[in-house]
Order: C-alpha cells, then sequence, then structure tokens
C-alpha cells in the first residue's frame, strides 16, 4: 500500500476538513483520532473511497507515512499538545517533523521548538485560520519553527491555502513561535474588526433606531466598497437572517461573548513589549463587560437613562459610521503592526510584513481587499514604523477623522458605548501629538518614588531627581523605566 505523505492527528471539525482539503489537492492522508471510533466513521463515511489511511493507534500512523515523517496535530491548545508530543518522539527518527496546527500560545511554541529540535526531529507550529470552511476550501496559514521543516511541507501547505491574486495565503513567518505570534495578532486584529462593526451595528440600533432589515442593506452597500470584507459580509448575512416565525433571529440572540484567549494573549503580549494596543484591549474587555449580563441588568435599572437626541441627517450619520469603522480598522491594523515589529526585535524574528498581509488576504476571517494597501505599503518600505505613516493611510485616515469625531461625540452624547472606536481615535490623537502630559506623570512618579526624569534642556538619557519636599534625600531609584 502508499504511504502516506501526511498524518493527520484529531477528527474534530478543522482537522477532518483539512484531511478532505489535502485530499482533494492530491495528497494521501493518514488519520487517526484518541477517540478510534471517530476514525471509522470518517473513513467509512465522509472520506470513503478517497486516499484517506485510516490509523488506529499513533503507532500505526506513523508507520504509514512517507520519510520525513509530517504528523500535524489538530488538537485542543496545552497539555494535550504535549501530550501527543511525548508518544510520538519514540517512533519518530532523526527529520522527522510535528506539526501544531491548533492555536497555541507562541512561547509553549517556542519551548516546544527547542525540546523536539533536541530530541533531533523538526518542530513547526502553524496558525490556521479560516473556521471550518476555510479549513476544507483554503485557510489562510502561518508557519513557523525549524526552518529546516518548510521545505518539507510547503509543497502541502500552498497547495490547499487559500490563494490571492493566484498566490497562496501561506509563507514561511520565522523561526520557534512567530507562526503562533503572527496568528494570536491575527486573532487580536479579528477581536478588534468585530468589535467595531458590533458598535456600529449599536448606533444604528440605538440611535437611529433602525431595523435589522435597514442594517442589512448598510452593511450590503459597505461590503462593495472600501470595507468589503468577510466579517462585513457575514454581518450582512446575519442580519437577514430570520427565524421559524420569520423574525430576525440576530434579535433573540443573548448579548453576552465568549472568548478562546487569543485576544487576551494578544493583550498580554502587547503589555509585555510596551506596546499601546488600546483598540484591541478594549474589544478584549467589551466581551469581558458583556458577560456580565446580570449585573449590567441591575444597573440599567439603577442608573437614569440617557435619552437619545438625534436631530441630524439619518443618511450622512450612517455615512460617517462607515467612515469611523474604517478609520477605526486602519487603528487597529496599525497597533497589531507596532506589536508584531517590537516582537520580532525582541525575539530575533524577521519578519516579512507584507508577506503577513498577503497571507491574510485570502482564506482567513479578517481578509479584506485593505490588506492589498497594507502589503504595498510594506513592499514600498520595509522599515515602516507604523502603518499610519505609508502616504495612503496617512491620506486615508485624515479623510475620516471629522466623520470619526462626530460618530464618537454622537455616541458619548446619547451614552451609547463604543470603547474601540474612541480608544481608536485617542490613540490617534496621542500618536500625532508632539506634547503629551506625561511631563507631569514622571514628576509625580520622582515626587513620591525618586524615579527621576529627564529634561528638554538636557541630552536624552541624562537623569535627574529632584528633593520636591525639602525632606527628602539625593538618592534616587535605580532603574528609569519608559
Amino acid at each position: 500500500m502508499k504511504k502516506a505523505d501526511i498524518g493527520l492527528v484529531g477528527l474534530a471539525v478543522m482537522g477532518e476538513n483539512l484531511a478532505m482539503n489535502m485530499e482533494e489537492k492530491g495528497f494521501t492522508v493518514a488519520v487517526f483520532n484518541r477517540t478510534t471510533d471517530k476514525v471509522k466513521k470518517f473513513v467509512e463515511g465522509r472520506a470513503k473511497g478517497k486516499n484517506i489511511i485510516g490509523a488506529y493507534s499513533l503507532e500505526e500512523l506513523i508507520g504509514k507515512l512517507e520519510r520525513p515523517r509530517k504528523v500535524m496535530l489538530m488538537v485542543k491548545a496545552g497539555k494535550p499538545v504535549d501530550d501527543c508530543i511525548e508518544i510520538l518522539l519514540p517512533y519518530l527518527e532523526k527529520g522527522d517533523i510535528i506539526i501544531d496546527g491548533g492555536n497555541s500560545h507562541f512561547p509553549d511554541t517556542i519551548r516546544r521548538t527547542a525540546y523536539v529540535e533536541s530530541k533531533g526531529m523538526l518542530y513547526i507550529g502553524t496558525g490556521v485560520s479560516g473556521g471550518e470552511e476555510g479549513a476544507l476550501k483554503g485557510p489562510s496559514m502561518m508557519p513557523g519553527g525549524s526552518p529546516g521543516a518548510w521545505e518539507h511541507v510547503k509543497p502541502i501547505f500552498q497547495a490547499i491555502s487559500a490563494k490571492a491574486d493566484g498566490a497562496p495565503c501561506c509563507d514561511w513567518v520565522g523561526e520557534n513561535g512567530a507562526g503562533h505570534f503572527v496568528k494570536m495578532v491575527h486573532n487580536g486584529i479579528e477581536y478588534g474588526d468585530m468589535q467595531l462593526i458590533c458598535e456600529a451595528y449599536h448606533l444604528m440600533r440605538d440611535v437611529l433606531g433602525m431595523n435589522a432589515s435597514e442594517m442589512h442593506d448598510v452593511f450590503a452597500k459597505w461590503n462593495e466598497g472600501e470595507l468589503n470584507s468577510y466579517l462585513i459580509e457575514i454581518t450582512r448575512d446575519i442580519l437577514a437572517f430570520r427565524d421559524e416565525d420569520g423574525k430576525p433571529l440576530v434579535d433573540k440572540i443573548l448579548d453576552t461573548a465568549g472568548q478562546k484567549g487569543t485576544g487576551k494573549w494578544t493583550g498580554i503580549a502587547a503589555l509585555d513589549e510596551g506596546v499601546p494596543l488600546t483598540l484591541i484591549g478594549e474589544a478584549v474587555f467589551s466581551r469581558c463587560l458583556s458577560a456580565m449580563k446580570e449585573e449590567r441588568s441591575k444597573a440599567s435599572r439603577a442608573f437614569k437613562k440617557t435619552p437619545v437626541k438625534f436631530d441630524g441627517d439619518e443618511a450622512s450619520f450612517i455615512e460617517d459610521i462607515g467612515k469611523a469603522l474604517l478609520a477605526s480598522k486602519i487603528i487597529s491594523y496599525a497597533q497589531g503592526y507596532t506589536l508584531m515589529r517590537a516582537a520580532a526585535k525582541t525575539y530575533g524574528w524577521n519578519l516579512n510584513y507584507g508577506g503577513i498581509a498577503l497571507m491574510w488576504r485570502g482564506g482567513c476571517i479578517i481578509r479584506s481587499v485593505f490588506l492589498g494597501k497594507i502589503k504595498q505599503a510594506y513592499d514600498e518600505n520595509p522599515a515602516l514604523a507604523n502603518l499610519l505613516l505609508a502616504p495612503y493611510f496617512k491620506e486615508k485616515i485624515e479623510s475620516l477623522a471629522d466623520s470619526w469625531r462626530n460618530v464618537v461625540a454622537t455616541a458619548v452624547k446619547n451614552g451609547v458605548p463604543v470603547p474601540a472606536m474612541a480608544s481608536g481615535l485617542n490613540y490617534f490623537d496621542g500618536y500625532k501629538c508632539e506634547f503629551l502630559p506625561a511631563n507631569l506623570l514622571q514628576a509625580q512618579r520622582d515626587y513620591f518614588g525618586a524615579h527621576t526624569y529627564e529634561r528638554l534642556d538636557r541630552k536624552r538619557g541624562e537623569f535627574f531627581h529632584t528633593n520636591w519636599t525639602g525632606h527628602g534625600g539625593d538618592t534616587s531609584a535605580s532603574t528609569y523605566e519608559v
């Protein structure tokens, strides 16, 4: 019997669909699941008659693979990945490759890469985006890990990935945890995009009093222009979907949001790197606030409601909402790319920022026409410090600013929370503000903690301490944190 090109462990929805995708592209796939009944059901059902081989133990799976053996894990992140690695290693030989295709935290991937390499094998941690449809029809893939593994998996990964203008939405990201870091940032931007869309929906619903059908028409129009994207597209479709009684299903869904942790990881990474990831942070906290449903319900009865007083032109305000959405979206990507640049410096990754945008142009949840402009910006200037400084984005965000301010101000006046839009606007204003009141803040730090400060009339890097009360001394703190 012909040996398989790749083995896949984990036959949940993503695992099954990836196996079907690989087989459809001409590869023979061996599959295993801890609950072996799933293997039998898959190979005798959906995969019947296809080049998909069932295995009923990991040892059997390894025996069915061509060398160098490639084993892709589609299991729950965390301990299950470590457990699989430990079981697999005794059956593998030098040069064989373990691939983690789940949403693993990038520090775990850094650790696992070093560990597997120490045993003589190679390791890849790859982000896979696009959900179950993407896994079947073509996901966006972000592989990183042992550089020597890439040549062996490249033909498979690029064949099964989505294509944008004929180019695969998959390329090598970098060493150890780079692939999973980029996927983490992707998910953080996804949190931001989803929250921004929800805020636009909230404004139309509570300020303008629009119904789901009317909002469907707005999102349908937006999806034909600069806001064209997968998330705008599915929002359009959600707003048109009717329940069995003919009423909009979205109006019957409880307003509490779940999360699996990748947005939180992105925020923690930003804090570790000292990068202001304000918009994505607010998106994460908005989900946390939504989960406090019972408490919010009590608070809504305890406090007087802010009366809605909108007397402007509805069509003009809807246009402003679209512009505010686009402007805020630019900020979300700008912050995400700033975080990737900082992490690349910390971990020694050589990230191709334009290439990352290309990987996100198809197959993934945040795919949009917007990404082509990001690729162009980094192709023109690979050392670009902030996306906002690229000529296209500088001109674009300046043209949107007045509408953006109007939307945030209207939301505040009418008591409709828009934390992501507002934090994006505050970041924009702060980033382009030559003076920020941190001089006073640093004076406060020096007053109570002798943390020192720099002076405008002296060279950078020279630090001073003042005895502000006359009761202190001349001793200052030994560290100065920016």
